[in-house]
């Protein structure tokens, strides 16, 4: 039975998230469906990073166990047109024949995200829906310099969602990266697992420092309550992507 490897973008914003919800649609829902009109197998699709509703990926990764060892740009194709059809808004973006031990979510060593923020006046007409608007000037230099007090590993509780399912708050963190160009801010996070919500917890936290309302040690010391209480606003899905990761 080969296995083979999905990259994959979608837009997240229609979407109950990635994972599979009785009752709502989801990313892996509508690509199992189009494998299933594709192969007429009911198959289990297993993704390296479980994304929220509204939240967008450009390099998301899945695998799958088929029964036929199909070649690889056919699935590729004749997914992506039974994606097409079904009028939805994700997109296989490569397939490839790996070996049966690789797993999309275990073997995984590093995730990637960036956050992208609209720092202006004026709302987003073209990228509505793919950044937090924020119409008050944020200090990008000033965020990035207290993004770093985060950096290493630690106990993310300020940071995790009271649903996180992880069995410890402890992760890695190994870059955290705040950058202007122009009117866009764009945070980039990476590590090898994050908890539920921390990447957007993260991002809402260090909009305060950038707004001036906390210092860069304020932000340590959120982080040093290990309590959720002591997290700031947690920044809205439209402008987190999931944008490759690590085997």
């Amino acid at each position: 039975m080969p296995r083979f490897r999905l990259d994959i973008e979608y837009d997240g914003g229609p979407y109950a998230g990635w994972q599979r919800q009785a009752g709502q649609h989801s990313v892996q829902a509508a690509i199992e469906q189009a494998l299933e009109k594709f192969c007429g197998e009911a198959v289990t699709l297993r993704g390296a990073g479980r994304t929220d509703a509204g939240v967008h990926a450009t390099g998301q990764v899945a695998h799958i166990d088929l029964m036929k060892d199909w070649r690889p740009d056919t699935v590729r194709d004749a997914v992506n047109a039974h994606l097409q059809q079904a009028g939805e808004r994700v997109a296989v973006l490569a397939a490839s024949v790996v070996t049966e031990d690789f797993d999309a979510r275990f073997s995984a060593r590093a995730r990637h995200y960036v956050y992208r923020i609209a720092n202006r006046r004026a709302p987003p007409a073209l990228d509505k829906g793919k950044v937090w608007w924020v119409p008050k000037r944020l200090d990008a230099e000033a965020m990035d310099a207290a993004a770093k007090q985060l950096l290493g590993r630690h106990d993310f509780t300020t940071f995790r969602s009271a649903q996180c399912q992880a069995n410890s708050p402890l992760r890695t963190l190994d870059r955290l990266d705040v950058m202007r160009s122009g009117d866009t801010i764009e945070v980039f996070a990476s590590a090898r697992s994050f908890l539920h919500n921390q990447v957007r917890s993260m991002v809402g936290s260090l909009k305060k420092v950038g707004e001036g309302a906390w210092t860069s040690a304020d932000l340590k010391a959120a982080l040093d309550a290990r309590d959720r209480a002591a997290c700031g606003q947690v920044a809205p899905p439209d402008g987190l992507f999931l944008v490759s990761v690590n085997y």
